[in-house]
């Protein structure tokens, strides 16, 4: 569910990450992020797999970023907080798809 995030700590077979919800919307997300270049392809490996399976959300391997990862990253965490979920809120949208500006991602109906 979160592939660029690290696995918990201490709690085998969870991620380090949360989401704010505000209002019962999703307001951002925020993890610790993995810089272990090895798991970090794996994880893409899994994705890029469910992906071929259908998922439309699960994420294309990314040589480029695991190759800058062996390199080095520092720990690294963060919090994403969009525009688009911003204005989600204000605006009292229940779907973050109605205020999305790219009309390809707008729902049909």
């Amino acid at each position: 569910m979160s592939p660029l995030a690290k696995y918990h700590r201490s709690k085998p077979g969870l991620t380090e990450c949360f989401e704010l919800f505000l209002n019962k919307r999703e307001l951002c997300n925020a993890y610790t992020e993995l810089n272990d270049p090895v798991v970090q392809r794996e994880r893409f490996a899994n994705q890029l797999k469910d992906r071929q399976s259908g998922d439309d959300e699960a994420m294309a391997l990314d040589e480029t970023f695991c190759t800058a990862l062996e390199y080095g990253l520092p720990p690294t965490g963060g919090c994403g907080l969009g525009i688009d979920r911003l204005t989600m809120l204000l605006t009292d949208s229940q779907n973050i798809k109605e205020v999305l500006l790219f009309p390809a991602m707008k729902p049909q109906d």
